[in-house]
């Protein structure tokens, strides 16, 4: 598993500190629900009911929430407000737990040549940071990466990309500004695949101003890549800014609607007292999140662990 699979001390201590305004926000307004409440009645719901939306969580799955909360409530009259910490905690692991499924395969491994990420999402969410950042962990695991500069609509982009790549040390495959998209996708499997590459990490254009354009082009990349190696790409890893609440949840059906999304990135959740957009859209999707971002260092984008991720919302 390496790097990507141990979850230490100093992540842990991330963790916390990137849900600090998160944590700050849910239950500073969950205690002033209950102050003065000796049971969880109708009113307690009602105010939990809201915080949780406002928390971003979702509608739909905040309906869901509660009506779990309001099933074990009934079975015990005597169920008070000191235990609604407990009961929340257990009903959104376990709502994790059923839309996640199994823990990750982490070892990134193709039997035609490289393990390809196709990265895709709007500008400004965070990609290219993204893209830098697993490139420095797979790096730091002893895999040999390749980056393809594939969204070349806009020059920025690919600078960044270079920069990344030279920052991380790891190679990159660019063409001019304008060029075919699948066509460095191409370039960059035939290469990686020529010098032994272990993974190769796609970025591609963050529009969504004409859906079918994007619909054509990223299936066009796919059947490009899959000329070179027949399986690719592994992975579909849409990113997301978590800090943008709502505006994720759309983003996310814009695009799952465009190309078969397989993984999600939440980043900037140390920004935001929104984090609970990553419980939501997990429930929404029932796409897996794979990475979230709570930081500024390379370490801060961590595999989703669900499991220290309830017990760092709820510690």
């Amino acid at each position: 598993m390496g790097i990507f699979g141990i979850f230490s001390k100093e992540k842990k201590d991330s963790l916390n500190k990137g849900l600090e305004k998160t944590k700050e926000s849910v239950f500073k307004k969950l205690s002033r629900a209950v102050v003065g409440k000796s049971k969880v009645d109708d009113d307690v719901l009602d105010e939990l009911e809201e915080i949780l939306i406002t928390s971003d969580v979702g509608v739909d799955t905040t309906i869901k929430i509660i009506e779990r909360i309001e099933k074990r409530v009934s079975k015990d009259k005597y169920v008070g407000t000191d235990e609604l910490h407990n009961i929340l905690k257990e009903e959104i692991a376990a709502l994790l737990e059923e839309n996640q499924g199994g823990e990750f395969d982490l070892n990134f491994t193709s039997k035609e040549g490289p393990y390809v990420i196709m990265v895709v999402g709007v500008n400004g969410v965070g990609k290219t940071t993204t893209i830098g950042k697993l490139a420095h962990q797979f790096k730091q695991d002893g895999k040999k990466v390749y980056l393809g500069a594939a969204d070349t609509f806009r020059a920025a982009a690919v600078d960044q990309l270079v920069v990344w790549s030279e920052r991380v040390g790891v190679d990159i495959v660019k063409q001019n500004m304008g060029s075919d998209p699948a066509s460095v996708a191409f370039d960059t499997l035939t290469s990686a695949k020529a010098n032994n590459a272990d993974i190769v990490i796609i970025d591609t254009a963050g529009r969504l101003h004409n859906k079918i354009n994007l619909m054509n082009e990223l299936s066009k990349i796919k059947t490009v890549m899959q000329k070179v190696i027949p399986d690719a790409p592994h992975e579909v890893l849409l990113v997301l800014d978590g800090s943008t609440g709502q505006n994720a949840f759309e983003q996310a059906k814009q695009f799952t609607k465009a190309t078969d999304v397989t993984s999600l990135a939440l980043t900037k959740l140390d920004g935001t007292a929104k984090g609970g957009v990553v419980i939501g859209i997990s429930d929404q999707f029932k796409i897996p999140v794979k990475y979230i971002g709570i930081g500024e260092k390379m370490t801060d984008l961590q595999i989703f662990n669900r499991n220290e991720f309830v017990d760092s919302l709820f510690s």
